[in-house]
């Protein structure tokens, strides 16, 4: 066996990882082909001409290669049409983009289509692909612009808004009005990243969610889920994840075959909302389904015209009941096809500690010939070595620790493990023998990895041997001393400056060893955390006050991975915005560090992990954070923190 070594791709991306500019970042996204929406953009409207794309052209070539091919009779009579040309007044989104404005063409995407109409539900996230200001109105140029994550990079990518049409309509994906556009153009842009249009024919929905997020997507087999699975989904919509099902085939004439109640094989769906109704005097679980055709829809219990709601509260029914054919409706028996795909933004999750994500990075190769991912435990010899080429024998001789749980024929594969602590050897593999690829590999871990002091670089140790004096610990006062010194110099800022209880909340936050200081590693990983703040506090602050508003400070919460619901945001903004009702850089950070604290206080105390805790007098007396948020409810219930 060959060793095998991340180059090409892989390598590219590591020195892009590096970049101080922040090349990769959906702020700061790689232009495809060298394209940039904004000069060309100018250089249109300076002309007073329409955009005409020569890197995706209106040819047979764009739109593929064999069902869709140049004689294909799919494509015979195919005009590229602008919206403009196609009604009167087209819009780009209208009235906000739903999942009803994605209805399925005449290219088998449904997987694409299933990803979007979930991006739908999560404005933040769609966003980060459909960037804001594109309209068919003032400065129209007949271009526009689409952001999607590949393998460890966003990408920008430009089009024209040349639009294949038959028959007088569009071809592919539409919305259900007909004069909204966005959707249509969404789906011109990833065909474009991926060759063609007939490129996108069969896939699977957890690779348009990484492509929309740069999240990791878990499955789960309902033979194999686990019996909280109805609480997982309802957790992960909570933290804006994507959610996909489908029902699997066992051969390929199941494919896209209707089951007796109007469910379709081997398609794939988006998962849009869960609920829970009282029925009979029952608590019934519901999963809302849209099929991204925008009509066959489940017509057995709890589908649109079921006499069950009949037995439901009128107005529970009056908000989940829809009698519309649109392909969306509930069902409490779906659970029996249900395949969960969704990446999450947030790196911690309520399993196990550790997922290894690992995708195929090139584009030259197909998107399904990926393989299994084996994870080998290095023998003793080579602890601490690199560099190591190992031979057939090895394999032979060695059992892996741990690996992937199917060979499978995707892009990527992922998998949660629980191993202790040691070095392995990551050993990935194509779906086909003898074929090279560029892989990306992708560590998350549900609790911090333990910092050693080797890790840390000699400048940061200098610097903490000024700071911290003879002790080697930064005390409540030392530290206090040094945030307040550093604030004065960024004067874009405003801040009343940190007071003692919010320095030691931060030590409390991250003082492991319960000495009441900081060491080095404690501090050093609290100083990593202050700057990650500062980042967030200045990309939210949208103004640019120094300040953050209730909007702002919204916003600023969730990129650091906190979405509060209604009632604990009011208390939030309540005690932590100044006269004005502001909220200073000082308060900001205090008040992550005490979210913080709060959650990892509560799911200390969840030990079952179910979600609620109990607590005793005693117990309340313990922990201030959570007697302050639950205020005098006796059962907390975790998802008011989610």
């Amino acid at each position: 066996m060959e060793p095998i070594y991340a180059t090409g791709m892989a390598a590219k991306l590591r020195s892009q990882w590096d970049r101080d500019a922040g090349l990769g970042q959906n702020h700061n996204a790689v232009k495809l082909l060298g394209q940039d929406y904004e000069s060309l953009r100018a250089q249109c409207q300076q002309t007073r001409t329409l955009f005409e794309d020569p890197l995706f052209p209106t040819s047979a070539s764009s739109l593929g290669f064999n069902e869709l091919g140049p004689r294909s009779s799919k494509t015979h009579g195919v005009r590229w049409m602008r919206p403009t040309e196609i009604c009167m007044r087209p819009q780009f989104i209208m009235d906000g983009a739903t999942r009803t404005d994605i209805c399925q063409g005449a290219l088998g995407d449904c997987w694409l289509l299933a990803a979007i109409a979930s991006l739908t539900l999560n404005d933040d996230l769609l966003h980060r692909v459909v960037p804001h200001g594109q309209s068919f109105d003032g400065g129209y140029a007949g271009i526009f612009h689409f952001q999607f994550w590949q393998f460890g990079e966003w990408v920008d990518v430009v089009i024209d808004d040349r639009l294949p049409v038959k028959d007088g309509k569009l071809l592919f994906v539409h919305s259900a009005e007909g004069g909204e556009f966005w959707s249509a153009l969404l789906e011109k842009a990833y065909a474009k990243l991926n060759g063609c249009y007939e490129a996108l024919s069969g896939g699977s929905t957890s690779e348009g969610f990484e492509d929309f997020t740069g999240g990791v997507t878990e499955m789960y087999e309902l033979k194999k889920a686990p019996a909280d699975l109805f609480s997982i989904i309802g957790r992960a919509i909570e933290r804006g994840s994507l959610l996909g099902c489908s029902i699997d085939i066992t051969s390929k004439f199941d494919q896209e075959a209707v089951t007796f109640k109007k469910l379709v094989k081997g398609h794939a769906y988006s998962v849009t909302a869960v609920e829970e109704v009282v029925y009979r005097g029952n608590m019934t679980k519901l999963v809302r389904i849209r099929n991204p055709w925008g009509e066959v829809e489940w017509t057995g219990a709890w589908s649109d015209d079921s006499r069950e709601w009949d037995n439901v509260d009128r107005s529970v029914r009056g908000r989940l009941q829809n009698r519309s054919e649109d392909g969306e409706f509930c069902n409490h028996t779906i659970a029996t096809a249900y395949k969960s795909e969704h990446p999450s933004n947030y790196i911690a999750t309520p399993w196990q500690p550790i997922i290894r994500s690992f995708a195929l990075a090139n584009r030259n190769y197909p998107r399904n010939h990926l393989g299994t991912l084996l994870m080998l435990c290095v023998c003793a010899q080579f602890v601490g070595k690199s560099g190591v080429h190992l031979k057939r024998d090895f394999f032979l001789t060695n059992a892996s620790s741990a690996r992937s749980e199917l060979f499978i024929n995707l892009r990527e594969v992922s998998s949660r493990f629980q191993l202790p602590a040691g070095e392995y050897f990551i050993v990935p593999s194509t779906f086909e023998p003898q074929k090279e690829a560029d892989f990306v590999l992708r560590v998350f871990s549900e609790k911090p990895q333990r910092l050693d002091e080797s890790q840390i670089d000699a400048g940061f140790k200098s610097l903490f041997r000024q700071l911290a004096g003879t002790d080697m610990e930064i005390s409540t006062t030392e530290l206090q001393t040094i945030l307040n010194r550093i604030i004065s110099k960024h004067k874009d800022l405003k801040t009343d400056g940190f007071g003692k209880e919010s320095c030691r909340s931060m030590i409390n936050l991250m003082d492991t060893d319960g000495s009441g200081k900081l060491g080095l590693t404690e501090f050093h990983v609290l100083w990593e955390k202050i700057k990650r703040y500062l980042q967030i506090f200045r990309d939210h602050d949208v103004d640019k006050s120094g300040t953050m508003s209730s909007y702002e400070m919204r916003r600023a919460l969730e990129a650091a991975g906190f979405k509060l619901n209604n009632h604990l945001f009011q208390l939030i903004i309540l005690r932590y915005t100044e006269e004005d009702l502001s909220v200073d850089f000082d308060n900001f950070v205090t008040c992550l560090v005490r979210l913080e604290t709060m959650f990892k206080t509560f799911k200390t105390l969840d030990t079952d992990a179910d979600g609620f805790i109990s607590l005793t007098f005693f117990q309340v007396s313990l922990t201030p954070t959570i007697q302050h948020t639950a205020n005098t409810r006796r059962e907390t219930n975790m998802s008011e923190m989610n």
